[in-house]
């Protein structure tokens, strides 16, 4: 997977594995924060839990003075509710922002593929068809937080081939909510996976060999059919 779209928090936390060569280990509150944001994205921390300070210090291996700054950041990326004395809540996706998550790659993946059509770089076409193929074995292997990783990587891809770079940037800016909302859509409902993948072989196909009405609607399609699921409509 290219640099650019590796975004699993979990391989962080094995940046402290001997190896060979000397790794110096990250600062304490920056291993609680990845910790604790893996655990958001991958819904190892479910929205509405209660997190303590003693606890994540014990299952780190730190103080609580890290623990606190890592919290404190995590809050001010809208991730946790901190309550003085109780620890802090892990924040539910809401209805909102699900809407203005999905309102907002709407516009732009739609201009993206717009933009792409006729001019289809056969390098985005390889990678798409290994994003496709890695999605396909992520869903075989029932893991649901690295299919999420590849599907946004998939829609990352596409947007940053139409060589804008503020929106290219401002569609990054969503990582971490398209991450949390495809993992929580796919467990609500698992046959989604297997949608996802025919939807965004539809895509490809239309970047491929359709015009940019029907690439536009292929995308349409296809993230109206999210923003439903992640609002747990039927």
């Amino acid at each position: 997977m290219a640099a650019c779209c590796i975004y699993d928090v979990r391989i962080m936390d094995a940046a402290t594995v001997t190896t060979p060569v000397a790794v110096k280990s990250p600062p304490a509150a920056e291993r609680v924060y990845l910790h604790v944001k893996a655990g958001v994205l991958d819904r190892s921390y479910e929205g509405g839990t209660l997190l303590t300070e003693g606890d994540l210090a014990e299952a780190v291996g730190v103080s609580r003075t890290p623990v606190r700054e890592a919290l404190l950041r995590l809050e001010a990326e809208g991730l946790l509710k901190l309550y003085p004395k109780k620890g802090a809540l892990v924040l539910p996706v809401s209805a909102q922002e699900i809407a203005d998550v999905v309102e907002t790659r709407l516009l732009v993946e739609q201009h993206a593929v717009a933009k792409l059509v006729g001019a289809l770089p056969e390098r985005l076409v390889a990678r798409l068809e290994e994003l496709l193929a890695e999605q396909r074995r992520h869903a075989a292997a029932g893991d649901l937080a690295a299919f999420a990783v590849a599907d946004r990587c998939f829609h990352a891809e596409i947007v940053r081939a139409a060589g804008n770079r503020i929106l290219a940037q401002l569609y990054d800016q969503l990582r971490d909510r398209q991450l949390r909302m495809g993992v929580a859509t796919m467990h609500a409902e698992p046959s989604r996976v297997a949608k996802n993948i025919e939807e965004h072989t539809e895509i490809l196909d239309a970047l491929r060999h359709g015009g940019a009405r029907q690439a536009e609607g292929a995308v349409r399609r296809h993230l109206s059919r999210v923003n439903t699921l992640a609002r747990g409509e039927s």
